[in-house]
């Protein structure tokens, strides 16, 4: 196969692949191998607050000299209401006690204590960090952001799950689009939470190709040199992959987590708001099934912030019942080589052919 260069030259990377920012899986160190392989890392910074951000952007440069990509949240914050406070209480009280009665001894924060970040910090980090690529998901930069980023040579990529947000993405001036497909594990880079399209990779990749004129890094399914193929010729010219890397030696799971992950059915695999308030895809447990289709779900990130306690709880003790253990649709054997030995072999199975 002849790879699309037209990302690659822009990224200054030798394989248009992106690995994908997988906030919680991602490393400083797999965003190292991913550059070592002559690709794309994305540097997941999600909400973080500027200080920390600003650290992990060093830490990096100094694994690695070759271009990386700054990836954050761009997501609506709700008004606190009394309605709000009243809500998160009840569910407060509803996710201790279905923990003690699960054997986790968890004490979750109160609604004050949440630290909950608008994105704008986060834009000045980047271009304070001079990380020089910034990809976002969950929405759109406001234009002020977009301007300031462009003037100080950021190149920008948004995220899309149907082609009405690409086509709010072009129009605002973003450089590329990352097209992430159902399929996709993790959130949903959806830009309105309560209306979520869930429109298969193929048929999306292929709408929003005749809509814009932007390139496309396409998401979702991709683990092999067929399916990479197969969305190249549906117009994609970048491949972003993260399912693939969910077991590799710098991924964050913990090994019980990577042992699920090689046990997974596809009936296990679902998409579920009861972690974070957002629909994202992962395997159900125990913790999803009791809160899915509950009263007890705050929007995002009140409900995420919530359960970042839990989680945590349940991953120390090695509960795989009450961890959010995201993935995507495309089951295969899950490796737990080097994330650069990992790509290595997907590319080598492009360039064989």
């Amino acid at each position: 196969m002849v790879w699309p260069d037209t990302i690659s030259k822009r990224l200054g990377v030798k394989y248009p692949i992106v690995q994908a920012p997988m906030f919680g899986v991602s490393t400083i160190q797999m965003v190292a191998a991913a550059a070592r392989a002559d690709c794309l890392g994305s540097l997941a910074l999600a909400d973080l607050s500027a200080d920390e951000s600003i650290q992990l952007i060093r830490e990096t440069r100094k694994l690695t000299d070759k271009p990386f990509a700054a990836n954050i949240f761009v997501h609506h914050i709700p008004e606190v209401t009394d309605a709000l406070k009243d809500e998160f209480i009840r569910t407060r009280q509803f996710l201790e006690q279905l923990a003690k009665e699960n054997n986790i001894d968890v004490r979750l924060p109160d609604l004050e204590d949440l630290k909950v970040r608008s994105y704008h910090e986060l834009v000045d980090a980047v271009i304070e960090g001079n990380c020089k690529i910034l990809s976002f998901t969950f929405g759109n930069l406001d234009d002020h952001s977009i301007q300031k980023l462009k003037e100080n040579g950021v190149t920008l990529i948004g995220t899309c799950t149907s082609v009405s947000e690409a086509l709010l993405l072009e129009k605002s001036g973003i450089d590329m689009i990352c097209v992430q497909g159902t399929e996709a594990g993790g959130h949903r880079g959806t830009f309105d939470t309560e209306h979520v399209p869930q429109i298969g990779g193929l048929s999306l990749l292929s709408q929003v190709y005749d809509h814009v004129k932007i390139p496309l890094i396409y998401a979702g399914g991709i683990y092999n040199g067929k399916t990479l193929q197969a969305v190249k010729e549906l117009g994609a010219q970048g491949f972003q992959v993260g399912n693939l890397l969910l077991a590799s030696q710098e991924s964050a799971l913990e090994p019980f987590e990577k042992e699920k992950l090689k046990k997974v059915q596809e009936d296990e695999i679902m998409l579920t708001k009861s972690f974070s308030g957002r629909y994202a895809r992962g395997v159900k447990n125990k913790f999803i099934e009791a809160v899915e289709n509950t009263e007890y779900i705050l929007p995002y990130p009140y409900q995420n912030k919530l359960t970042n306690g839990l989680r945590k709880a349940a991953k120390s003790k090695q509960n795989v019942d009450f961890v959010g253990i995201w993935v995507g649709q495309s089951i295969h054997n899950y490796s737990e080589l080097s994330t650069e030995q990992i790509l290595r072999n997907l590319i080598f199975q492009i360039d064989e052919n």
